[in-house]
């Protein structure tokens, strides 16, 4: 599928607010100890399949793909939310069911001075 057509695909799967600690940032003391992140993602396919036949193989199992997020972010390190994010992106189009993904996540404890309530970035992929 071209990927000018994948991001024409209004069918998604929306999974929200899956929290996790894991160790992000540039900071030694981001790499003391682990950091509150807070992930949506939005999973790109043709759902009509799965609708007419209500079989689980014609779409993504997020619980699957979520339980295989949390263990990778666990045991991973990284320095910066794009990195992290992309490998999250990686993750779900390794699904060959899955078109396309966007990935947002957000550090709710940015080390600035500022009162933020989070940073974060938003990232959108396609399969290659």
């Amino acid at each position: 599928m071209s990927s000018r057509l994948v991001d024409q695909i209004a069918d998604r799967i929306e999974v929200r607010g899956i929290e996790v600690l894991v160790f992000c940032g540039v900071l030694d003391e981001e790499q003391a100890r682990r950091q509150p992140f807070l992930f949506d993602l939005d999973i790109y396919l043709d759902l009509s399949a799965a609708g007419a036949s209500d079989d689980l193989t014609k779409t993504v199992n997020y619980g699957a793909i979520v339980d295989d997020m949390l263990e990778m972010l666990s045991n991973g390190r990284f320095e910066l939310l794009e990195a992290m994010s992309a490998k999250v992106a990686e993750l779900v189009l390794a699904d060959p069911n899955a078109e396309a993904v966007t990935v947002t996540a957000r550090k709710l404890r940015p080390p600035v001075a500022a009162h933020l309530a989070s940073t974060g970035v938003r990232i959108h992929r396609t399969r290659a």
